[in-house]
């Protein structure tokens, strides 16, 4: 299928009494087909509500374990929720809108409340990888309404966001008071989205040290998708400070991430904060979809020398985990298994991105 094709989007709601969504969406890219079963006559069935949809070693999986989270979180989980996210984080606003219909269109009278909170949280965060940070704000304002929801921290989170680079600063302001109250005593991650919001709406003095604890915390939380973000805003923060090559190291990092997880959106975001700094990013296409990132390589290349993942993570900076995690993508791209292969590995292929 072309890729000015458009999307085909089918539903057969006979099965959903079954607790199963039989659907076809062409024009994916390939990553996602480890998210579906195959069905009958070649269709792709998203499993039932509550099981997990990919292995750990999909490209997707942070976005898809994000999505699983949030349908945890609310105790509530329609079918075309985890697609429908993956559809915002890339920026795909008419597949999104689309699965936003037909999420509507499925839920029960009981479930409306729930169903319209989690639909308008994934326009916002369509809405602020677009750049579009006005229909942002207003998505996440609604998503916002239902504060028992399970998306109390994340849809504010979006808000924040949105208002300060709009004209709602006023409305960012009034979401940080009510984020503050909910997760000044919580968990790394709680933390790090007080810090990361905190930061978007703090002077320059205080700006800094937030966006750096927002990004050690969610790097020590393993959040793999609310990482880039907080290194695409403090990037963002940077460059507008005229520090350009602090600003390059945060916004290569998130471009990085962004790319290998499919988040096309914000990759394009951090990918036009770049070239506003003066460098470019290498655009995410078939033909360099398996070349390793910068900081790929150098993780390959110590790992190589027989550094183990917390001596790699003591020399780059980041935790034994990230390491970890990039090593998994390094894997993949390479096509081994572990890493007492990168030794066969030519040199030529761990150079820089």
């Amino acid at each position: 299928m072309s890729a000015n094709e458009a999307t085909e989007l089918r539903l057969d709601y006979n099965d959903l009494v079954a607790g199963k969504l039989i659907i076809v969406i062409q024009g994916l890219p390939t990553a996602d087909q480890d998210a579906y079963a195959t069905g009958a006559g070649g269709l792709r069935i998203a499993p039932p509500n509550g099981s997990k949809y990919v292995r750990s070693g999909s490209p997707s999986a942070p976005l898809i374990e994000e999505a699983e989270a949030i349908s945890e979180a609310t105790g509530y989980a329609p079918a075309l929720f985890t697609p429908l996210l993956l559809a915002a984080w890339r920026g795909q606003e008419a597949l999104a809108l689309e699965l936003i219909s037909a999420t509507i269109e499925q839920a029960t009278a009981q479930d409306m409340k729930w169903a319209t909170a989690l639909t308008d949280y994934a326009k916002a965060v369509l809405y602020n990888g677009l750049g579009r940070y006005q229909d942002a704000a207003v998505a996440a304002q609604r998503a916002c309404m239902r504060e028992d929801s399970g998306l109390f921290s994340r849809a504010r989170l979006e808000l924040i966001e949105a208002g300060t680079r709009c004209d709602a600063r006023a409305v960012a302001t009034d979401a940080l008071r009510d984020l503050e109250e909910r997760t000044r005593a919580g968990t790394d991650w709680a933390l790090g989205v007080w810090a990361r919001s905190t930061a978007l709406l703090s002077d320059r003095n205080a700006a800094e040290t937030l966006y750096r604890e927002a990004i050690e915390r969610f790097d020590r939380g393993r959040v793999a998708v609310h990482l880039p973000r907080a290194q695409l805003v403090y990037g963002e923060w940077l460059r507008r400070e005229n520090r350009r090559l602090e600003a390059r190291e945060q916004l290569r990092a998130a471009h990085a991430t962004f790319s290998g997880i499919g988040a096309e959106a914000f990759a394009k975001r951090a990918r036009h904060e770049l070239l506003a700094t003066g460098e470019t990013a290498r655009r995410r296409t078939d033909e360099t979809r398996d070349i390793l990132t910068p900081q790929e390589a150098e993780i390959a290349r110590l790992a190589r020398d027989g550094l183990s993942n917390p001596e790699i993570g003591a020399q780059l900076f980041i935790s034994s985990r990230t390491v970890q995690y990039h090593l998994r993508k390094v894997f993949r791209k390479l096509d081994i298994s572990s890493r007492n292969q990168l030794g066969r590995i030519p040199s030529s292929r761990l150079n820089l991105a």
